[in-house]
């Protein structure tokens, strides 16, 4: 786990998970992937996030309490995994946008309906390693979904730049990244 993501809010969140383990075994069965791309949202003071006009019953989980999962469903069909970051009762959380697979390759493909470009989009790695709404406000510290600390990626390696898919504030560079990792795709603006 990950305790030092406890204090430092969202932005220093995003930069920590890179390199850490995201692990599923939703249905009894492991699937896994470090985290190559992640995008911060930082509550009441961002334009973008979901907790930007206050609390509601979509946005609940953001709220905390930390190193929980906030799951949305995006377009009504894409499910989307954040780790919560802020203290209990305000609103901070990380965009997981991409996963480097390590286990479980066939029941992502499964899941996914095609062997390649698994995880390389927040509902993409959603779908991957079996995440939905049931598992909104679960513990990450715990089975079925599980954040496991691993060694940082060096500075040298990691990219920022401006959110990807948002209207508001999408210049803020709080997206973060592997540079050159194959998950991880370029804007589309």
């Amino acid at each position: 786990m990950l305790p030092e993501l406890r204090a430092g809010g969202a932005v220093r969140a995003a930069r920590r998970l890179l390199g850490s383990l995201l692990v599923s075994t939703v249905d009894g069965v492991e699937a896994s992937g470090v985290i190559v791309e992640t995008e911060a949202y930082l509550g009441r003071d961002d334009p973008a996030s979901h907790a930007f006009r206050g609390r509601t019953p979509r946005n609940e989980a953001m709220f905390g309490p930390p190193l929980t999962l906030y799951v949305y469903v995006s377009y009504g069909v894409h499910h989307c995994s954040n780790v919560v970051t802020g203290e209990d009762g305000e609103a901070g959380a990380v965009l997981v946008r991409a996963l480097d697979p390590v286990s479980g390759r066939e029941v992502m493909a499964s899941r996914r309906g095609r062997a390649g470009d698994l995880c390389s989009g927040p509902g993409r790695l959603s779908q991957a390693l079996g995440i939905t709404m049931r598992h909104n406000r679960h513990d990450l510290s715990r089975s079925p979904i599980r954040l496991v600390a691993r060694p940082p990626v060096p500075d040298a390696e990691v990219g920022t730049s401006g959110r990807i898919g948002v209207s508001r504030a999408s210049e803020r560079p709080l997206r973060f990244f592997v540079k050159g990792h194959p998950a991880v795709k370029p804007p589309r603006w």
